[in-house]
């Protein structure tokens, strides 16, 4: 099976543009989450979310393109755009009959669809934008940035909730360990805070409502958590096998060594600890059974979630006692739902290349349930050689992958 290698990274999210500015927010314990500014809140229990302020999208396509793509595809773009310009890609040198991109998103274009659904209601069907379905389906992500990019290989997409970014991630792998492609783009984005998308969150109760102090509302793994905070963003990745990535002379970020995944088959949202756990396990394997030395979690700081995510983990590693050192950066970024296994492989990375475990932030009360060392709210150096990135989704889809520093 050929070996696939990270050749590039890019991201975008509440607390930064760019994957270097992002992560050293990240890392400082800084928070994205506020007021919400993006639609009027007014009638609605929550309130707050973890917002990309002050994005241009001109800056990565043209103004008139801007109406055909919904706000989830301009920043894809973005993300897109930084991680091939930090692989260095050159279109002239490479093949890009064998380079492709491998999409993802949970809901794809809610924003447009809201709007559109508005306009159908009030001024009737005539007047839907033409734009409307190219604009708000999931995988035009992945066309927006084939063609941005002239990636003719394989164009895949991936709309598995909130584990879609990570099944990216592994779909792009498959498709380079099989010989369908040389290279990959893997781009995770979302952008659902709207008013259906927060309202619809809420109605499930799965939202925190802590709207008097935005900054601490997102607490994985406390015992005062209440529930997830809405963020968007995205993370990108190029993928590419080792031989031909080590011949352009590529700098190589890592390997990715494991990958997993698996399904619940218990409830459409309530997960379980066996989902999360077997895929993890499945990943682990497949590589080996190596000692990792951190795991960047799902983490969502809901009470389901980080109780049994704790619990697999320590069944994983055969107790608390030998679990790695774990953390998760959803406190300072919000849940980005479908965008969020991208943007924490991307983390992941990072941190092994740096040396640093971001923090957990807002992590104050102990939860006797959640009793692993999740790095509570202070950054801290650490030797990484392997680190593990975890997602789980809506209707049990569960996805993990294991990188290694080469």
């Amino acid at each position: 099976m050929r070996r696939v290698v990270v050749t590039g990274l890019g991201m975008i999210n509440s607390v930064g543009h760019n994957k270097e500015e992002a992560f050293d927010a990240i890392v400082k314990g800084e928070c994205g989450v506020d007021m919400i500014s993006l639609f009027d809140t007014d009638k609605f229990s929550v309130k707050i979310a973890a917002e990309v302020k002050d994005f241009d999208p001109t800056t990565v396509m043209d103004a008139k393109e801007v109406k055909k793509a919904d706000r989830f595809i301009q920043l894809g773009l973005k993300a897109a755009a930084e991680a091939m310009e930090d692989a260095g890609v050159d279109r002239d040198k490479i093949n890009m009959d064998r380079f492709g991109v491998s999409c993802a998103s949970g809901i794809g274009g809610l924003i447009a669809i809201e709007k559109n659904s508005i306009i159908l209601e009030n001024r009737g069907p005539r007047r839907i934008s033409p734009f409307f379905i190219p604009s708000a389906l999931a995988n035009m992500l992945g066309g927006f940035v084939s063609i941005a990019h002239g990636l003719k290989g394989p164009n895949l997409g991936s709309v598995t909730a909130c584990a879609a970014g990570t099944h990216a991630i592994n779909e792009a792998a498959k498709t380079i360990m099989t010989g369908g492609a040389d290279g990959m783009m893997v781009v995770g984005a979302e952008a659902a805070i709207c008013g259906v998308g927060v309202g619809g969150f809420a109605a499930m109760k799965a939202l925190s409502t802590r709207n008097d102090d935005p900054k601490t509302a997102s607490r994985p793994f406390d015992k005062d958590r209440d529930g997830f905070v809405m963020g968007e963003g995205s993370g990108a990745l190029i993928l590419e096998e080792y031989e031909s990535a080590k011949a352009r002379g590529a700098k190589i970020y890592a390997e990715l060594i494991g990958f997993g995944e698996s399904g619940d088959a218990n409830h459409i949202t309530t997960p379980t600890m066996d989902g999360p756990l077997r895929a993890m396990r499945a990943a682990y394997e497949m590589a080996g059974k190596p000692k990792v030395d951190y795991v960047n979690a799902h983490g969502t700081s809901t009470a389901i979630n980080d109780k049994n995510e704790t619990a697999a983990l320590k069944e994983l590693f055969g107790g608390k006692e030998n679990c790695p050192t774990v953390s998760s950066t959803k406190g300072q970024i919000g849940h980005c739902l479908g965008a969020a296994g991208s943007i924490e492989a991307v983390i992941s990375i990072m941190a092994m290349q740096k040396g640093i475990i971001p923090p957990t932030i807002n992590y104050t009360t102990p939860d006797e349930n959640c009793d692993l060392d999740y790095t509570p709210n202070e950054a801290r150096e650490a030797e990484l050689n392997i680190v593990m990135s975890n997602s789980f989704g809506f209707g049990g889809t569960n996805g993990v992958v294991i990188f290694k520093k080469i």
